[in-house]
């Protein structure tokens, strides 16, 4: 399969926003290792990492939202793809909520 013939995924329009954010939320992660470093307020430290939760979620359920919108809607998937993708998919959700 040549480099023409692999297939898009949905995020692969966003993909600079989402490498954008990822490296965001990389900072504010070693800011975080920093005020744990530098001995910072606990309720600091928690706000802190409750932020970089939701941003991860942020960039998880916008994957999701992608993959939904393209990956799933392709109309040229058969009915047994189909089903295996939503299973794949509703682990994929249980996953994503249990963390």
């Amino acid at each position: 399969m040549s480099e023409t013939d692999t297939p898009m995924h949905g995020y692969t329009v966003e993909k600079d926003q989402l490498i954008k954010r990822l490296r965001r939320i990389e900072g504010q992660v070693r800011g975080i290792a920093k005020m744990i470093a530098d001995d910072r307020y606990c309720i600091d430290v928690l706000q802190q990492t409750a932020a970089v939760k939701a941003a991860i979620d942020k960039v998880a359920l916008g994957v999701l939202d992608e993959h939904v919108r393209h990956c799933m809607t392709a109309g040229t998937l058969d009915e047994q793809r189909r089903d295996e993708m939503t299973a794949e998919l509703t682990a994929a959700v249980s996953r994503l909520v249990r963390s």
